[in-house]
């Protein structure tokens, strides 16, 4: 048993309160501006003392922004991201742990590789490929000549015909995003801890191989899955550049580009009193998933460590 040692107790409950401290300043003063009139956020000194309008600013941006449906944008396009990103994370992690396929290890540190490429890196292909999601079958059919057979005999053009372009849909924000080589790794270093007997008794008892993924791997990777969840929803709230680049109708807009148009630029009225009250209730999605699933991200992240 540990001894108790007041000194070192109250040392470290300063240490916290500073720190605690120093992660809440800038939240404070976000609401302190948020809560003031247009006049008072522009006068020196800054007051430190929040004023009695932070409810009309809140209304006010919540108006200006259409944030209702950026909330609704941001709450589908960051489902299908984590939806994807660990569904597709767990199925490539279980094909390169359990299965033995030619170059299985290539594939593995092909996906590994992957996280030196993140999307800001190959943002202009990744636009091509999705503004024109028909560009690889129009091109196989062109060069193996299918596509002039095709129209000579019906004369059915796939060149003008197959046209998918995915710009402001939810495809196009969702689609890009959902393979994450990072989650893959974390999933089969977990895999590589779950002992060889179970995938045996499995096997004894006559289990295949989805019947085990489901009814022993699953369960296992719960807090994991729970972690990562908490992690890619964070990660797919706060996604701005794709957005921005992939968006050209304003109904498809996220909350984050919705906080954007909010913030003001030069020759505009500095109502930094509106984007502070939007930048607090942005954020508070975020802040809500954290708080609710605060145990499950713990044990989580304890678990992968083991």
């Amino acid at each position: 048993m540990g001894e108790r040692n007041l000194g070192l107790s109250i040392f470290c409950h300063v240490v916290l309160l500073v720190g605690a401290a120093f992660v809440c300043l800038p939240l404070y003063f976000a609401f302190v501006a948020g809560s003031l009139t247009l006049e008072e956020v522009q006068q020196a000194p800054f007051p430190l003392v929040p004023g009695s309008h932070f409810i009309d600013n809140v209304a006010v941006a919540w108006r200006q922004g259409d944030f209702a449906q950026a909330f609704l944008n941001s709450i589908i396009v960051t489902g299908g991201i984590v939806i994807g990103k660990l569904a597709i994370s767990l199925i490539a992690a279980f094909a390169v742990t359990y299965f033995r396929f030619p170059f299985r290890m290539t594939a593995f540190w092909l996906i590994f590789v992957s996280l030196m490429l993140p999307v800001e890196v190959r943002i202009i292909p990744t636009y091509e490929a999705v503004a024109d999601a028909a560009g690889p079958i129009r091109w196989l059919s062109g060069i193996t000549g299918f596509a002039g057979l095709l129209e000579n005999l019906t004369g059915y053009s796939i060149e003008t015909s197959m046209k998918w372009n995915m710009v402001n849909t939810y495809g196009g924000l969702i689609l890009p995003l959902i393979a994450s080589a990072s989650a893959t790794f974390l999933f089969r270093q977990f895999f590589l801890t779950v002992p060889e007997e179970l995938c045996e008794a499995a096997k004894l008892d006559g289990a295949g191989p989805l019947k085990f993924f489901k009814d022993v791997l699953l369960p296992l990777s719960t807090a994991n899955i729970a972690a990562l969840a908490i992690i890619l929803f964070l990660y797919g709230w706060n996604q701005y550049l794709w957005p921005l680049l992939f968006t050209t109708d304003k109904t498809m807009a996220t909350a984050i580009l919705g906080l954007k148009e909010l913030v003001p630029v030069s020759d505009s009225v500095p109502a930094w009193n509106i984007a502070m009250s939007a930048a607090l209730f942005v954020m508070l999605p975020p802040a809500v998933i954290i708080l609710l699933m605060q145990r499950w991200f713990t044990k989580g992240l304890v678990d992968s460590g083991k």
